[in-house]
């Protein structure tokens, strides 16, 4: 299939999204540099996201729209809105890739003038929505999402060889944390928690694997987020570990909300091993080539899963799990819950003879 795309000389990427979903776009950056190698290739994401990106050489400029947007008064929002919009317009690109599917979006890649403007069809926010496009790919929903942002040029004869993620990282950042953990030797990253709590394991669940950890002879290095409620929730589990453990204490290191985003990649990639939930880090982790063990509650692993060779998804197959009925108003959490430490620990042995 040949492409119908001529004369690309600028092209925008909109990915208003969290931080794993950027992470995730970027083997579609690599795909518009294979067939656009001359092209000025700028990305689009939401504040806070913009560090998945930065060093990346695929990428020529990060444009962030700051969130704090969305809190202003009516009318001082819209003059920011606007000039946004005006500051886009100003770059005359090409062509426009959005990701995110949102009204904003739409309005954005529309208002661009740019004379190619590719999304996946959606049939959600104002009417009539679709028409602001040049070129919609189908909407095939059951698919990985590295597999789901690469299928919008696929469908449109722009193809792909090397799918593989890519996240920058400093000496400064790696110098940092080698400071702080030592030589990469027998080192487990734990990253125990989310942005949505109800994707979490259970506290004495995670202890018991952590405590197991250490014992086996492993140095674990347990983060979070600097988010309140995920320190508390990495506190409760690293209070539980230490009652658990005697003189192997030392052996755990508590990095929890103390790290920036480029230093917990520094963490993984001088990890052995990262063992975790479905979250931003899991990805992080993939992306710098660590083995990663992952447990998966109510997410799709077939979408979220590690995009990496080295892996290990543990989850439940209940009826109420895919899609998940009650989301964060669930009592039980059974469906990451009834995965108990015992298979897990079992599994995670297994997994490290198989990659030593």
């Amino acid at each position: 299939m040949i492409h119908p795309f001529k004369d690309v000389k600028k092209i925008l990427v909109i990915k208003l999204r969290h931080i794993g979903d950027v992470l995730l776009t970027v083997p579609l950056f690599r795909a518009l540099k294979e067939n656009f190698p001359n092209s000025h290739i700028s990305a689009l994401v939401n504040s806070g996201t913009e560090e998945m990106l930065t060093g990346n050489p695929l990428i020529d400029e990060i444009i962030v729209f700051d969130r704090v947007i969305e809190k202003m008064s009516t009318m001082q929002k819209y003059i920011e809105e606007l000039t946004f919009l005006r500051s886009i317009r100003q770059k005359n690109f090409d062509m426009t890739v959005d990701l995110t599917n949102g009204d904003r979006a739409a309005i954005i890649s529309f208002l661009s003038r740019a004379r190619y403007r590719l999304a996946y069809t959606t049939y959600k926010g104002f009417a009539f929505k679709r028409y602001l496009y040049t070129h919609l790919a189908q909407n095939y929903p059951h698919m990985h999402m590295v597999k789901h942002n690469l299928d919008i040029l696929g469908q449109n004869g722009l193809s792909c060889q090397n799918t593989s993620l890519f996240l920058d990282i400093s000496d400064l950042d790696r110098d940092f944390i080698r400071g702080i953990i030592g030589i990469k030797q027998n080192i487990v990253h734990v990253h125990p928690t989310a942005s949505l709590l109800h994707k979490c394991w259970k506290d004495e669940y995670m202890a018991d694997v952590i405590s197991w950890l250490v014992r086996q002879g492993k140095k674990v290095v347990v983060t979070s987020s600097p988010d309140k409620k995920e320190t508390d929730k990495a506190k409760r589990i690293l209070s539980l570990v230490f009652s658990r453990l005697t003189h192997d204490a030392s052996q755990v290191i508590d990095l929890c909300g103390k790290t920036t985003i480029k230093q917990l990649a520094a963490i993984s990639e001088a990890s052995d091993l990262f063992f975790g939930i479905d979250s931003a880090p899991m990805h992080i982790a993939s992306a710098v080539g660590t083995p990663v063990v992952a447990i998966f509650g109510p997410s799709s692993e077939t979408l979220w899963e590690p995009w990496c060779e080295k892996k290990l998804v543990i989850s439940k197959n209940l009826p109420c799990r895919l899609p998940c009925k009650n989301k964060g108003n669930c009592q039980t959490h059974e469906c990451i819950n009834s995965i108990m430490p015992g298979e897990v620990i079992t599994k995670i042995e297994g997994f490290m003879r198989g990659i030593n």
